[in-house]
């Protein structure tokens, strides 16, 4: 459910706000919290945005200069117009078509986080992130110990704070408010860790939720 779903980044964005003293979370600062989010949301993607428009700039203003100066049109009279010419695909170009993506990418980004700005007016969205939230604060030290006793060979205290918090949430989701399909809480949250934080958080996101539903003998 999109609801769910923009609950779950929301909730991610909310303990970011809060810090790592989660429990001293209050539920009368809840509404400031969430705009904080959406604020804090739509500010990275504007300035990633910004970022990555000026690579597109760049690459027509390549494409520009590469037609005008290869000698299939410094051989045509000074008053024709330039005519296409093949355009060698290099790393560098590569490179730049990559930066394109990611242009695109970061523009489907902010059109979801307009979505999520609409859907934080949503009932359902407020009512899951505050059944999220208050689950954790309420169960903090168990949530915190599952994962200290799971990421085995991993010092607690020296984890990205962003795979800690993914992790929290959807052990929350697992364990404690149990109202979506397991696989869908994993697969969120591999998605928010590939979005948030690393590939290799993500794999590690995965393995330790796997370690959960194994140790807990939750229902697939």
């Amino acid at each position: 459910m999109l609801a769910r779903r923009a609950a779950r980044e929301l909730t991610l964005i909310l303990f970011s706000q809060l810090g790592e003293d989660l429990k001293q979370y209050k539920s009368k600062d809840f509404n400031q919290i969430i705009v904080n989010s959406i604020r804090t949301l739509t500010n990275n993607a504007y300035e990633e945005l910004k970022l990555q428009a000026g690579s597109v700039v760049d690459m027509i203003q390549y494409i520009d200069e590469y037609e005008a100066n290869h000698p299939t049109n410094l051989a045509r009279p000074i008053e024709s117009n330039d005519v296409p010419v093949p355009i060698p695909l290099t790393s560098d170009m590569s490179g730049r078509l990559t930066s394109i993506a990611d242009v695109c990418e970061k523009a489907f980004a902010a059109l979801e986080i307009a979505e999520m700005s609409a859907l934080e007016e949503n009932s359902e969205t407020k009512a899951y992130i505050k059944k999220l939230t208050n689950a954790y604060v309420e169960n903090h030290e168990e949530i915190d110990d599952k994962i200290k006793k799971l990421a085995v060979g991993w010092d607690f205290a020296r984890l990205v704070k962003t795979d800690k918090d993914i992790l929290r949430i959807s052990i929350t989701e697992l364990c404690f408010v149990k109202e979506a399909p397991m696989k869908v809480v994993v697969d969120e949250a591999v998605e928010l860790a590939k979005r948030y934080s690393t590939e290799d958080s993500a794999s590690f996101i995965n393995a330790i939720l796997a370690k959960v539903i194994k140790e807990n003998e939750l229902n697939q």
